[in-house]
């Protein structure tokens, strides 16, 4: 029997605080899909620099975005991968979503690789993420699911097994919570109370939709929770192949969260695994994270928790990969 043949595709990710590139080979078994990474990187932009005070894209910050955007065009042509809908797909998500100057983002893009980025809803981010993040979970760990994508500007909890069964963004996330309660170095008590306040209150409108008892996994994925895994298992250095896949006790999930919350920007920075962008918005990040384990934790007595460096980028290029399929003769 022939074997499925790869397509290379590109998926860009372009969120509140970094934009990210992953170009892979992928092959479609039936209803799987397997992945071969041949690059993935990643920026810390800001994009979302004061979008939730001004509800607009600040000059600088469309400035080094599309400054990082001409990067991943020429990786594109490095790789191989034309520029066109077929092979490259670019998602927008919350910053995107509230700038009433977002039109400025979708020109530069399409100068630059050909094709404009689609700013995608909530529940569509949502589902790109379960689908990167749970593909590869089915058989391994138990269902159903509970996706929790924590990014800059918001945070997507999906929950679902083979399919999704319900999802739901709320407006907070590490870059937006950070510049909303100004937080000092480190935070008072009083402003942490008020992020956790912020995140509690999000959290009951997800759940009024997204039946969150019903978890069995809770998989954490974006850049927020991974470093918080790093930190949870002591690491010296970012170590993608200890921090995928790792299965945490939710009590040292917690210690980790609370620790960097309560760290100063020095600290943080002179961690050997916190990426430079991440140093000054991790705390509010951990109180939100910190919020969602204790919350689901609270609710199914679950004791541990999943980490997964795969996401919507992984999501985004599955499903660019099966758009191709079903349009091919």
């Amino acid at each position: 029997m022939e074997q499925p043949r790869p397509l290379r595709v590109a998926a860009v990710d372009c969120g509140t605080n970094s934009l990210r590139l992953l170009v892979a080979d992928v092959v479609l078994e039936d209803a799987s899909a397997r992945l071969a990474d041949v690059v993935r990187t990643m920026e810390v932009v800001r994009l979302g620099q004061g979008v939730d005070r001004t509800g607009a894209f600040a000059p600088e910050a469309l400035e080094r975005t599309l400054a990082a955007t001409a990067r991943v065009r020429e990786a594109l042509l490095e790789h191989g991968v034309p520029l066109d809908a077929d092979h490259v797909r670019f998602v927008a998500t919350s910053a995107s979503r509230d700038a009433s100057n977002a039109h400025l983002l979708v020109d530069g893009v399409r100068e630059l690789l050909g094709v404009g980025p689609e700013v995608i809803s909530g529940a569509e981010e949502a589902g790109l993420s379960f689908l990167g993040a749970t593909g590869e979970l089915h058989g391994r760990h138990p269902g159903p699911f509970l996706v929790c994508d924590l990014g800059g500007g918001s945070t997507e909890l999906v929950l679902g097994d083979a399919d999704v069964v319900a999802a739901r963004s709320v407006d907070v996330g590490c870059v937006r919570l950070h510049e909303r309660h100004a937080l000092s170095d480190p935070p008072a008590p009083e402003q942490v109370e008020a992020v956790r306040a912020d995140v509690r209150a999000a959290l009951d409108v997800a759940a009024a939709e997204v039946p969150l008892e019903r978890t069995r996994t809770l998989v954490g994925v974006a850049g927020t929770v991974t470093t918080i895994a790093a930190h949870a298992q002591g690491l010296p250095a970012y170590l993608p192949e200890r921090i995928h896949g790792a299965v945490l006790p939710v009590a040292d999930v917690l210690a980790a969260c609370d620790e960097l919350v309560a760290m100063s920007r020095e600290e943080r920075a002179a961690l050997g695994f916190m990426h430079p962008g991440r140093v000054d918005v991790i705390g509010a990040g951990a109180l939100v994270w910190r919020e969602v384990v204790a919350r689901v934790a609270g609710l199914t007595g679950i004791t541990e928790v999943l980490v997964s460096e795969h996401d919507i980028l992984d999501g985004t290029a599955i499903d660019l990969a099966r758009r191709a399929a079903v349009g091919s003769p």
